[in-house]
């Protein structure tokens, strides 16, 4: 009688969903900031400062909004707009001027050398369209020595740079803050090689992560990495901001699969660590600094990647459970009866469901009664008879223990596209809906839905807030939406949530990085000493702080 609630499967492949840049809202369909800057940000008060090669902490005191505005914001970037910290342009670097416009072409030739004000403003702006800066020149090189020579002329003529990719991020890290050169890799995206014996593929950075995919597949092979944005971003961004993704569960995060790559580092040094070794214990793993450093060590130009053999059978279920302690069982009991064929378990609560309901065509609840929570269970093996009964048995056994409510298992390809349209297209879904507040967490699993209510209490009526994420992993992704963005509402979430996370021993960004949104709060997950250290790395390797400048690190840092 219960099975009758659980429909066979056959072997399906999941096909991803279109990449979230296709569905952009228009320039203006997004409430801008009140202070003049497009994100809302606030920081936590305090800013992290050297004196006398010292650090400490000192109060801000710049008021975000003057009489003079129009002036000010020629100086400072203004993040959010009440209580709120302002970024200074340092005036140690330098503007572009017309020589230095000449010196790129001579290099990279007129048609990679952008100018266009249409091109730029693409470029300027994050997909989000919540982050803007006010660069006049975007490079385009065509491989790592170009790369070379660009970073070591700017390294000497003091001109900030930003490294850009698909520019997929959500934290304002692939964007100008002010008038930074944009290097856009893009064009630096060929396969090098691919060994089908030990399964090693290298690459340059500006490959599309959805087209390595297509490549692998053709080789029998797939990537370990699997992200909602797959369409557009690229594996040198994936690996500079350690992206998690639907996978990691599975495969681990890209400081286990990532086995080498190449860096550039400011003043045009050609880091060659691009390794094909499982093993390679010889010294410091240097590589690892530049995994997760958000470019601010240096700009990635070539990965190799350890990617695994595509098995045969692939089943996807569909679940709906009454609370989040279920959740938390069923997850238990999925890795115990499901662990060697488990490659991914998501979840999303009914506000997130209802979000996508509304706002996405053609999407339906998969399950015939509506849950407070939900769960995607996938799995990946060789056998395809056993994997398909085993996965039956366990919801079967799930459902006798009252963990489910209601479940389907994907019937075919398009059945299976349909379950992860839903997971994957609440990002899109929150974009129509009007302003969101984004926030990714990593938190202990038992603790991951008490913010989300804590947060629905603190703010009633004011917002709809919902929570779905990557639980196999303990990443929530937190998100707050409302029909516009203001101060009351900014305030009432910041500096709540990092202090919540901190208190619960959870950290501030668990794949989304820090970009500019968060540089600031580091110390909600870092201690000082930690974060000192950190910022003598990033004096050693760019002493002049040209690459990604006001990303990761405090602001204030290398201002002065």
């Amino acid at each position: 009688m219960m099975m009758q609630k659980l429909r066979r499967s056959g072997e399906f492949i999941r096909f991803g969903c279109k990449s979230l840049i296709t569905s952009r809202p228009n320039k203006n369909s997004v409430s801008r900031s009140v202070s003049g800057f497009v994100n809302h940000y606030k920081s936590k008060g305090k800013l992290f400062e050297p004196s006398d090669g010292n650090y400490y902490n000192t109060e801000l005191h710049h008021p975000c909004i003057s009489r003079n505005l129009g002036m000010l914001l020629q100086k400072y970037k203004c993040f959010g707009s009440s209580a709120v910290s302002l970024i200074q342009r340092n005036p140690l670097f330098s503007s572009l001027d017309s020589k230095d416009v000449s010196y790129f072409k001579e290099i990279l030739g007129e048609k990679n050398v952008i100018e266009d004000k249409e091109r730029l403003e693409t470029a300027n702006t994050d997909w989000m369209h919540k982050y803007k800066g006010s660069s006049k020149l975007m490079l385009l090189p065509k491989n790592t020595q170009e790369v070379s020579q660009i970073l070591e002329y700017c390294d000497s003529r003091r001109l900030a740079v930003v490294p850009q990719g698909g520019n997929t991020g959500l934290v304002g890290g692939s964007v100008p803050v002010f008038d930074e050169v944009i290097i856009n890799v893009g064009l630096m995206n060929k396969v090098l090689a691919f060994d089908e014996v030990s399964g090693v593929l290298v690459c340059e950075a500006g490959c599309i992560l959805e087209n390595l995919a297509t490549f692998l597949d053709t080789k029998g092979f797939i990537m370990p990495l699997d992200l909602g944005a797959k369409g557009s971003c690229h594996i040198g961004g994936n690996v500079s901001t350690n992206a998690g993704g639907l996978r990691l569960i599975r495969y681990g995060s890209l400081h286990g699969t990532v086995l080498g790559l190449e860096a550039v580092t400011a003043n045009g040094n050609v880091l060659d660590m691009l390794g094909t070794l499982r093993k390679d214990n010889t010294g410091y793993d240097l590589k690892h600094l530049f995994i997760g450093s958000e470019g601010s060590l240096g700009i990635v130009t070539k990965v190799s990647i350890l990617t695994q053999p595509k098995l045969s059978s692939v089943n996807l279920a569909f679940i709906a459970c009454k609370d989040y302690l279920s959740c938390q069982k069923l997850l238990v009991e999925a890795k115990r009866n499901l662990g060697e064929i488990l490659s991914a378990f998501e979840f999303l609560d009914n506000n997130s469901m209802d979000l996508v309901l509304n706002h996405l065509d053609g999407v339906r609840n998969p399950v015939s009664s509506s849950e407070n929570f939900y769960i995607l269970i996938e799995t990946t093996g060789s056998d395809e008879t056993n994997d398909r009964e085993k996965l039956e048995a366990f919801l079967l056994k799930s459902l006798e223990k009252g963990l489910v409510s209601d479940g389907v298992i994907a019937q075919d390809i398009n059945q299976a596209s349909s379950f992860w349209r839903i997971r994957e297209g609440i990002t899109e879904a929150l974009q129509k809906a009007g302003a969101v507040y984004k926030y990714d967490l990593s938190l202990p699993v038992e603790e991951i839905y008490n913010i989300v209510n804590d947060l629905r209490g603190r703010l009633g009526d004011l917002a709809n807030v919902m929570g779905y994420g990557h639980l196999g992993d303990g990443n929530l992704h937190l998100n707050i939406s409302a029909a516009e963005y203001n101060d009351k509402l900014l305030g009432l979430i910041e500096p709540y949530v990092y202090e919540w996370t901190s208190k619960h021993r959870g950290s501030i960004s668990a794949e989304h990085g820090l970009g500019v949104m968060k540089a600031n709060e580091i110390f909600y997950s870092k201690s000082p000493e930690t974060v000192a250290l950190m910022a003598s790395i990033k004096k050693l390797l760019d002493p002049k702080g040209i690459l990604n400048p006001y990303k990761v690190l405090p602001h204030s840092l290398f201002s002065h």
